[in-house]
Order: C-alpha cells, then structure tokens, then sequence
C-alpha cells in the first residue's frame, strides 16, 4: 500500500490535469487541490513504512479518502467522461473507495 499511495501523489505532480477533471466543478484551486492531495499521498505512503508511523498514517488516510470521494463521485455522474472512461468503471471505482478505507483502517491496528 505504501508504494500504492507514494505512486499515485507522485502522479498527481507529473500529470496533473488527469486528476483535475475529476475535481468537482463547483470546488475552487483545483490545481491546488491536486497538489495537497497529492503531498499527503506521498507523505501517508512512506508513513506507513514505519511501524511508529503506522497509525497516524492509516488515520491520515482515512481521512484522505474521505475527501476525496467527491472526485469518485463526480466521475461517476458523467459516467465516466470526466475521463473519458466507461460508466461501469466511474459506477465501480465507488465501493473500491470503502475497501481502501478498510485497508487504511487495518493499518492503524498494526
């Protein structure tokens, strides 16, 4: 999950665009938005490398992904063009956001 997490922040500051179509329309500095998340993408990542870090990390995540829900959920009600993908991908992506919660939930017990 760490190297997940590091990959995926480190994306969000090489091709950043990709990320902001899915940011929601009516939330402003969507640029800024990518870039926050993003840097606590990176930083929860190698947190979770550390078993003293663990916790916080999960926790930090937890939130992260709570937060940005909103982006799965506006590619899923233009089912999929934000991205130009197919609905049953923007529609599926939803509950994988539960079970990425869940993971992050599990490491705060470790």
């Amino acid at each position: 999950m760490s190297i997940f997490y590091a990959i995926v922040g480190i994306k969000h500051f090489t091709n950043p665009l990709w990320f902001v179509k899915i940011v929601p329309p009516v939330l402003p500095y969507k640029f800024a938005l990518v870039y926050i998340s993003g840097f606590f993408e990176i930083v929860f990542g190698v947190l979770l490398l550390f078993p003293t870090s663990r916790h916080v990390a999960g926790w930090g995540l937890i939130l992260l992904l709570i937060a940005i829900f909103p982006a799965n959920i506006y590619l899923a009600q233009t089912n999929g063009a934000a991205l130009n993908t197919t609905p049953l991908i923007a529609w599926g992506r939803l509950p994988f956001q539960f079970v990425f919660i869940a993971i992050a939930y599990w490491h705060t017990k470790l």
